[in-house]
């Protein structure tokens, strides 16, 4: 059966609490690089997923949250957990400027603290304007912040890349934060 995009975006959603933050939710352990065989997932899942609407899930979903590996055997989200996994990124030298949305209401603590990554493994960066703003737009009125992640690179900062795009590093000091007027 084929789910509507109301269901996808549920289950979506579900499928990410599970492969980011909490898969003991159904009784699963994630490996050390954040994968789980596609058939235990399903077994636990108790029939609320076929492995077809997972498939779809995975293929249509507008983030790339999640990733098969080659044979579709596993599965697991490419970025933003928070729970401990090593996802087996390589470090690679950034585009000049990367982006940050977040809400007008936490400037201040950026400007001190810089950006953390808090519960998450990493902080998240785009290389496109309108990504940022969307990510900026879940957490109340939007600023974007310019992250001069070239010069952050050469002072010795590691950046990876997720296999959907989302740039990833350790803490962005507010030192390479460009702030908006």
């Amino acid at each position: 059966m084929k789910l509507t995009n109301k269901q996808k975006k549920t289950r979506g959603k579900f499928l990410s609490l599970i492969l980011r933050h909490k898969p003991e939710t159904i009784g699963i352990e994630l490996d050390e690089n954040g994968w789980v065989a596609v058939d235990e997932l399903l077994d636990k899942l108790e029939g609320r997923l076929t492995r077809e609407q997972l498939e779809d899930i995975v293929e249509t979903n507008n983030k790339k949250r999640y990733e098969f590996n080659e044979d579709k055997s596993r599965i697991r989200a490419s970025q933003g957990h928070s729970v401990k996994v090593d996802l087996g990124y390589d470090a690679v030298e950034p585009p000049e400027f990367l982006y940050h949305g977040t809400a007008t209401r936490f400037l201040e603590a950026i400007k001190e603290e810089g950006l953390e990554k808090r519960s998450r493994h990493d902080v998240h960066l785009s290389t496109q304007l309108d990504t940022a703003t969307d990510v900026g737009n879940r957490h109340g009125k939007v600023v974007i912040l310019t992250i001069r992640a070239k010069e952050m690179h050469t002072a010795g900062y590691k950046f990876f890349v997720s296999t959907n795009q989302v740039w990833l590093t350790d803490h962005v000091p507010a030192e390479f934060i460009d702030f908006p007027e």
